[in-house]
């Protein structure tokens, strides 16, 4: 039976929740609905909002002793709750992949950059050496690095923040995933590198047609590379919105998130804080049947 066209090429959240067992569970993420095709995507947040823990969740990489539950949680037609680690092997770095934040502690340290590139050719086809050789130097080119040749012989301590970075984009895209996690990928990088991984991530994404999930909590950042917005908040969802309006935003949370950025337009100026109060009166007002 042919796939349904409509959700084939859906990352598809219902009720996720992620949570720490005990006689007392503790939810991080609450109940969160949302879905992505092949677009980009913003999960944004405070530190501690549930956003990197979402993101766990949909690669099954969840740290002990934490749990995930879901009323549906599907990677175009494969069901992601019934997933045993050896199936969840498989589907990581091949259909769905991630970039973390730091390359200092994501890389090994002690394997060439070339070999790291590699290895999930190496796990996911039957391509032989030379051929895979080729697709990582391909693939070091695609991400904007010199001299691949070279480079590919050279450690992780050998490059700059922003080589590094390049160098993990590079693993996740090497076997043309449909779907892209970046949590937090610009985070150790300065200003002007981060403008450059981004913009590189948006037109990489563009042209693989990709879906991509990224993380921040930089507002000002995803309203420039993504298209939609979730803003989290101790675990839920608490608005939905276009990245183009977030500006705009009414939500008090989200507008406080936008505008409580220091910039050259605010200097001198005391910048707005938010009301928890309200926030927490409108979260109980939301939750209440």
């Amino acid at each position: 039976m042919p796939t349904n066209p409509i959700t084939s090429d859906l990352l598809i959240a219902e009720n996720l929740t992620v949570y720490v067992p005990g006689p007392q569970p503790v939810e991080l993420v609450k109940s969160i609905s949302f879905q992505v095709g092949q677009e980009r995507v913003a999960l944004v947040g405070e530190s501690g909002s549930g956003k990197s823990m979402t993101a766990r969740a949909l690669m099954g990489l969840l740290p002990s002793p934490c749990l995930s539950l879901a009323t549906r949680l599907t990677l175009g037609d494969q069901d992601l709750t019934r997933l045993k680690e050896k199936e969840w092997n498989q589907l990581r770095g091949n259909r769905i992949a991630m970039v973390m934040q730091d390359p200092k502690y994501a890389l090994n340290p002690t394997q060439p950059i070339g070999r790291q590139v590699e290895e999930p050719l190496k796990l996911h086809t039957r391509l032989g050496r030379n051929e895979r050789q080729e697709k990582v130097l391909d693939m070091l080119n695609a991400v904007g690095l010199p001299d691949v040749k070279r480079l590919s012989g050279l450690y992780p301590h050998q490059l700059s923040g922003g080589m590094g970075q390049r160098v993990m984009l590079a693993i996740a895209l090497i076997n043309d995933p449909q779907w892209l996690i970046a949590d937090e990928p610009t985070s150790a990088l300065d200003h002007d590198m981060r403008e450059q991984v981004l913009g590189l991530i948006e037109r990489l994404v563009e042209e693989r047609n990709m879906g991509l999930v990224l993380i921040s909590h930089d507002l000002q950042q995803v309203a420039q590379y993504c298209e939609r917005v979730l803003v989290m908040y101790k675990g839920e969802v608490l608005d939905q919105l276009p990245a183009k309006q977030l500006a705009h935003a009414t939500h008090p949370y989200t507008h406080t998130l936008w505008s409580c950025r220091p910039n050259i337009d605010t200097r001198g100026q005391r910048l707005p804080v938010l009301d928890r109060a309200l926030l927490e009166s409108l979260t109980q007002r939301q939750e209440a049947p």
